[in-house]
C-alpha cells in the first residue's frame, strides 16, 4: 500500500467535494459534475490500492 497514493485520492476526494458543493450554492451544473467525476476519480485510486494490497497480501 502506499500512503502516498491513498493520500492523493483522499485529496482529490476531498477536493472534489468541496468543488460539488460550490456547484450546488453557485448553481453551476459544471463545477457540481467536475466534482462528482474527482470523487469517483478517489473511488478508483482506492480501489487500485486496495488490489495492490491483496496482491501483496496473497504473495506474502
Amino acid at each position: 500500500m502506499s500512503i502516498e497514493d491513498r493520500a492523493k485520492a483522499t485529496g482529490k476526494n476531498i477536493e472534489g467535494k468541496a468543488q460539488e458543493a460550490l456547484g450546488n450554492v453557485t448553481g453551476d451544473p459544471e463545477d457540481k459534475a467536475k466534482g462528482k467525476a474527482k470523487q469517483a476519480e478517489s473511488e478508483v485510486r482506492h480501489g487500485i490500492e486496495d488490489a495492490k494490497d491483496n496482491v501483496k497480501e496473497k504473495l506474502n
